[in-house]
């Protein structure tokens, strides 16, 4: 039986600047994209917060480069010999679109880095051992899974190699999507639908098959209870049928980009190709037949599920043929959250009014596969 490593003692001055580092990597209305959130503050040898920094996003300097542009620019370069960077990610060891962090804080004379969590990404890892290779004093990972719960999706998908898969599902409580006729809007109610473009905003992907494609036209795209668009993720489509041009995907999404058509019916492709494109993060939103392929692969990690109060006794599936022909077979997962999404004031009908599906209470369930022992 192996015990993790206690984890290493901080000065006073070092934890306080974690734990700043930490809030700075945390900022509101950052979109590193497929970068991981990351903060760093810069301690003087007496403890004294020198300068701090935090990314911002792919292209732009990372925290460490930003926190000794700050120091610079306040206290001058001299300043820094034998100072302390404290940061949230092990400082980066490889030249992308940006220069490696572990060679600028050695160039600016910092003798000890203290980080908070190891970096999961191959091509980036290998800063620590730089930096002590160059006599730096290097403590770490210091509070691995604080620093994780910043990037969760980021941190898995690094160790996986591929992108983090959420599907997300909208059914009737007896697991419909859609009526024996074909009906499908609404199932869910008018609060359900806009917490899904809430979903579509927090992923750098969206992604159907051409099944739904052909069948319910989607746009994919992110847009609030007013209709304004914001952020908008990479729009993609799988299958070998080609994109007809009268559909809302064959055209550019309001950000101008256009979608892209993963020609394969092989998820490990689709996914292979989108990690290319740096997506680390993969909304898979229809349909019944795509979800059974991911899942079969065993290529889906969490799930979403927005069950409705409706009974329809027949009608599509909500996810294909899995394999399973007994019930110890069964794919089982576990609930992570569940929230009960009550109808907005506006939702509801006036008195006397029919009450319609936008109106009804509705429930999100998050959920993770089992992993079996």
């Amino acid at each position: 039986m192996t015990t993790a490593a206690a984890a290493p003692t901080l000065a006073p001055a070092e934890h306080a600047a974690m734990q700043r580092a930490l809030a700075l990597a945390a900022t509101e209305g950052i979109s590193p994209g497929p970068n991981p959130r990351v903060g760093c503050v810069l301690l003087a040898p007496d403890g004294a917060t020198l300068a701090e920094g935090l990314h911002r996003g792919a292209g732009t300097p990372h925290a460490e480069v930003a926190a000794l542009a700050a120091a610079r620019a306040a206290v001058g370069p001299g300043t820094l010999r034998g100072a302390t960077a404290v940061v949230t990610l092990e400082p980066c060891a490889h030249t992308g679109r940006t220069g490696p962090c572990a060679e600028a804080l050695l160039d600016a004379g910092i003798a000890r880095v203290v980080y908070a969590q190891a970096d999961p990404n191959p091509a980036a890892t290998g800063g620590a051992a730089r930096l002590r290779a160059a006599g730096a004093d290097v403590v770490g990972p210091a509070c691995p899974d604080e620093a994780r719960a910043l990037n969760p999706v980021w941190t898995r998908a690094m160790e996986l190699g591929r992108p983090y898969v959420t599907w997300k599902v909208a059914a009737s409580l007896d697991g419909r999507t859609a009526a024996a006729d074909g009906t499908s809007r609404w199932i869910t109610s008018a609060v359900a639908r806009r917490d899904t473009h809430r979903l579509r905003g927090a992923v750098d992907t969206v992604l159907v098959g051409t099944g739904t494609l052909l069948a319910d036209d989607p746009a994919l795209t992110v847009r609030d209870a007013d209709g304004a668009h914001g952020p908008q993720p990479l729009r993609a489509v799988m299958g070998r049928r080609d994109l007809p041009p009268s559909t809302r995907l064959a055209a550019p999404g309001p950000d101008g980009a256009p979608a892209v058509h993963l020609r394969t019916r092989d998820p490990r492709a689709a996914l292979a190709d989108l990690w290319e494109r740096e997506r680390r993060h993969v909304l898979l939103e229809g349909g019944a037949t795509l979800a059974a392929a991911f899942w079969r692969a065993g290529l889906v990690d969490e799930v979403v599920a927005y069950v409705a109060p409706v009974l329809l006794g027949t009608g599509p599936a909500a996810v294909g043929d899995l394999g399973i022909t007994t019930i110890t077979g069964a794919a089982r997962l576990d609930v992570t959250d569940v929230a009960v999404l009550e109808p907005d004031p506006d939702d509801l009908a006036p008195p006397g009014a029919a009450r319609s599906g936008a109106a009804a209470t509705n429930l999100r369930l998050t959920l993770t596969p089992r992993k079996e022992s």
